[in-house]
Parts: structure tokens; sequence; C-alpha cells
């Protein structure tokens, strides 16, 4: 772990991710001890360091209150507290940060790739539009799809299932009410190219005609336990792959509508499962519902709108946070942190 005095003398490409000869970061994640006193003078120089820094940088405090110049230049920021109660800085408030970060340092050892990617995306994404950032996401996705990190996790996933031929979203319109039901309960409502253009169509209606109000729910035990995973790497050109992700886009639709969506969330919502619905005005999630992103484990990063969506409601650090750590966020968490707006 380092100072963040020696941040202070890093010299240029000190903080980078020391690529070995065949590409591979070295040292994907710089983890940040910020409980060392420092002069004003190395903080403003440790400070314009980081924002040149190539790693993950990752702040530690054992304490509460976390060294906010410092916080507001790092990928994510680690202090001890409840996440169940609300802090004023975007940081993550763990029980141990010293623990948190060894299994963070551990995450990201396994797919240092997609992590650094993620990490670069998210920083350079938050003054884009939505429609330029969800085009910066894809191009990422498409790009780790023929990846090293991808292919293995593909290889250890087996042959996949045959797809199956229930229908994927169920619509009733009652008044100026339109219900969108996501209706592939057989397999927790995940997200194939099905019912992403499905759930597409069903959103192009309430744009059409802008006197409907939407609502979108989940049958079965799951609102969605995301991408369906049967269909991942399927794609035999990563490029065409990439304009079909953004053209066909639930997000970007839902995204123009969102002040008349509400979408009710309730048991699992992980990877599209979350992502999706995030762009919605109006969240809810009944209790014990759990939010999750899958992807960095599979060497991909979230592909379906939520380094945009997600991100724009809880801050990139904690969006890198649930990424990275692949961890669940419960719902007095997802409440304090806005990733939800209310309980029910």
């Amino acid at each position: 772990m380092l100072s963040l005095r020696l941040v202070a003398q890093a010299a240029p490409g000190d903080l980078g991710p020391e690529l070995d000869p065949s590409g591979c970061p070295r040292r994907p994640l710089l983890a940040i001890d910020t409980d060392v006193a420092v002069t004003a003078a190395e903080l403003e120089q440790a400070v314009n360091n980081l924002r040149a820094a190539g790693a993950i940088s990752v702040a530690i405090t054992r304490g509460g209150q976390p060294v906010r110049p410092v916080a507001e230049v790092t990928d994510i920021t680690i202090a001890r507290g409840d996440s169940t109660v609300s802090h004023g800085c975007k940081v993550v408030l763990v029980g141990d940060p010293l623990a948190a970060v060894v299994g963070l340092q551990t995450r990201v050892a396994a797919s240092p790739v997609a992590s650094i990617t993620l990490a670069w995306l998210l920083r350079g994404s938050a003054g884009l539009t939505v429609p330029v950032a969800l085009a910066a996401e894809s191009a990422a996705f498409s790009t780790l799809l023929s990846g090293a990190e991808f292919r293995t996790w593909l290889a250890a996933r087996g042959e996949p299932r045959p797809p199956d031929q229930s229908e994927r979203v169920r619509l009733n319109r009652h008044d100026n009410v339109l219900s969108i039901v996501l209706s592939r309960p057989g397999r927790r409502n995940a997200v194939d190219a099905r019912m992403r253009d499905a759930l597409r169509d069903a959103l192009a209606i309430a744009e059409v005609d802008t006197a409907l109000t939407v609502e979108i729910t989940g049958a079965g035990p799951s609102f969605s336990a995301g991408g369906d995973l049967d269909e991942f790497g399927s794609a035999a050109d990563m490029a065409i792959s990439h304009l079909v992700r953004v053209e066909g886009s639930a997000g970007a639709v839902l995204h123009r509508i969102r002040d008349r969506v509400t979408a009710r969330l309730h048991g699992a919502c992980l990877g599209a499962g979350i992502e999706i619905p995030a762009f919605a005005g109006r969240l809810t999630a009944a209790p014990g519902t759990v939010f999750g992103l899958p992807e960095i484990a599979m060497g991909l990063i979230p592909g379906a709108g939520g380094t945009v969506s997600i991100t724009r409601r809880i801050g990139r650090q904690r969006m890198l946070w649930m990424a990275l750590t692949g961890e669940r966020v419960d719902v007095p968490t997802a409440l304090v942190w806005g990733l939800i707006d209310a309980v029910g």
C-alpha cells in the first residue's frame, strides 16, 4: 500500500498499470493509505498525480472521514462505517477497510484488463451525453468480447442451453397506463436479444404516445437475473455487434421517456436487470431485493447501459465498487446510495 506522501513524490508513469511485454497489467490497482499526515503542498501534488494515474486508484482511510480532495479524484474511496448511513461524499463505507481493499485487489487481479477498462471508461463518460456515453460503453464491451479474459470465462461456461420459445414481454394498457412485464420466469427473466428488442419496441409505444405513463415489472421470483449467459459469445463480428447494441438499446429509449416511467423491482436484479431499469425516472424495490454487477468476473464490463444509468444515480466510485467486487447491494444501502428511490 502506498502512502499519500509516496504518491506525492511519484514520477510520471509511476502510477500506471505497468504493462508486461504481452500488454497485461502488472499493477492494475493502487491502494493508497490516506491516514498519514501530509503537508498542504504534498496533498496538492498527490491529487495532481492521482488525476493522471493509469492504474485504478483506491484511497483507504481507517476512519469515517475521507480526505476530500483525494476522494474526488480517486476511482474508489473506502472508509469505515455503515453503508446504510448517508454520507456526504460518494465513498464506500465498510466495517473493515483494509480487508475490503485486499478483497478488491484479488478480484481485480483475476480480470485486470476488464477492470482497468471499466475504470477508464467511468472517468471519461460522466461528462458525455447519454447517447454518446452508451456508444462508448458498447465500444469497450465489444472490445472485451474478443479478449483473453472473456474467452477463459466462456470456455469454463461450457455449452449453452438451447433457446426457449417462451414470450419475452407481456403488455397491458389500462387508460393511460402501459404495463410492461418481463415474462420469462423460467429463465429468471434473463435478457436475451429477443427480450431486449421486445422491451425496446414496447417502450417505443410510449415514446410515440406521450399521454402514456409506463410501469415495468418482472414475472416470477426475480425482476431479472441479467443478461442471458447462454447467448454470450455468440456474436461472430464484434464491430457489427457494437452497432446492433447501440441502435437496439432499450436503455436509450427508456432514458428518453424516463419522466413517465416507474420500474418496480423485486428478487434478484443483476447485470442488465438493474442497468436497464436504472434509467427509469422512478425506481422502487421490494424488501429483500438484491442488486449486483457480475460482468467483471466474466472478463467484461456492464454492457446494457449500466455505466451510464447506474453511474448517474450513485456516482462512478460506487458504481466501480459494485462492478469490481461483484458484491450484492441490499435495499437499505441501495436507498441511501440513490440506486433506488423508494421501498415498496
